[in-house]
């Protein structure tokens, strides 16, 4: 019981933490995208018969025309009533558009993240294991050069490979044209997004875990089981893994985002419809509503990774006290 409380005292003063890093990401990203070049108003601009007064109603209208935090603070106040705006393109409502592209990022990002920790962590650990040697040295050979290898570089050579060369795998979208969206059709329209997206992620997971495995090895504790005539399997399963784990935490955690952010590169791609591509359509077109709607998005999803990382250390190793 008293745990519990410590714990519901420690999620209050982390919220309470995370509301002024919240509104300093949101003013920054607010104020980058007034300080760029151009505005929402180009493309009428490129309309020679459109008059000047019908430009400055619609600045007026789009609330243009008033200094840059007078609009960021009209913003905020509106999205803490739940208001994300519309979008000056479609006149939808942005949080409509965001929640149409949210589950086809959420499926490729979970996709992704499952694979590369079922591919880094038993391969961190072999190389654990077998540190310092030929097998060791391969594998960190191919994990160096899957974190220095762009996403966009894999995209293009796994789409001339598997999509132009072999003809086996769909180039892009999410289902073909000609298909009932069903579940085997996405499943190969998702294998090469899913790879690419893991890629970078793989390899330094897998550094990692080697990293972690080979400091707790050298540990009193596992010397003394050990010692004890234990398997090394065991010894391996029971007193290395859980320890080794409390750092990679750390890392997942913080990779949680960056799979939404990776995501821009590689759905922009393969046209994979999630919100990475309604990012760069809002962004060309100058749509500020949408790609703030997005930027809070992104940062409530940092916000909320660091809390759960740390909340998971206390479940991974009972030492750890949130007092």
């Amino acid at each position: 019981m008293k745990g519990n409380k410590v714990k519901r005292r420690y999620i209050i003063r982390r919220l309470m933490v995370a509301i002024p890093t919240f509104l300093g990401i949101t003013l920054l990203a607010f104020l980058v995208l007034n300080l760029a070049p151009g505005s929402p108003l180009d493309a009428m601009l490129a309309d020679p018969r459109i008059a000047a007064e019908e430009l400055e109603r619609r600045r007026a209208a789009m609330g243009l025309d008033r200094p840059v935090l007078v609009q960021y603070f009209t913003w905020l106040l509106q999205v803490f009533r739940g208001n994300f705006g519309y979008s000056y393109s479609t006149q939808r409502p942005v949080m409509t558009m965001i929640l149409e592209r949210l589950p086809a990022t959420v499926l490729l990002s979970a996709t992704a993240l499952t694979l590369s920790l079922a591919v880094a962590l038993p391969l961190g650990i072999y190389s654990a294991e077998h540190a310092n040697s030929g097998r060791d040295y391969i594998s960190g050979g191919i994990s160096l050069l899957m974190m220095a290898t762009p996403n966009f570089f894999a995209a293009l050579i796994l789409i001339y490979v598997f999509a132009i060369a072999l003809k086996l795998l769909p180039s892009g979208g999410m289902y073909s044209s000609s298909s009932a969206h069903s579940f085997p059709d996405l499943l190969r329209h998702m294998i090469m997004p899913t790879l690419v997206l893991s890629f970078q992620q793989i390899g330094g997971l897998t550094r990692h875990m080697r990293s972690s495995m080979l400091e707790v090895m050298q540990q009193d504790y596992v010397r003394t089981a050990r010692a004890k005539g234990l398997p090394w399997r065991k010894v391996i399963d029971r007193h290395c893994l859980r320890n080794a784990l409390t750092p990679i935490v750390t890392v997942v955690g913080m990779s949680i985002p960056s799979f939404v952010g990776g995501a821009v590169i590689t759905e922009q791609v393969f046209g994979w419809p999630g919100i990475g591509t309604l990012m760069v359509t809002a962004i060309n077109a100058r749509d500020y509503p949408v790609i703030m709607g997005i930027t809070v998005f992104i940062a409530v999803s940092v916000l909320l990774a660091n809390l759960l990382t740390d909340l998971a250390y206390g479940l991974i190793d009972p030492r750890i006290s949130y007092q």
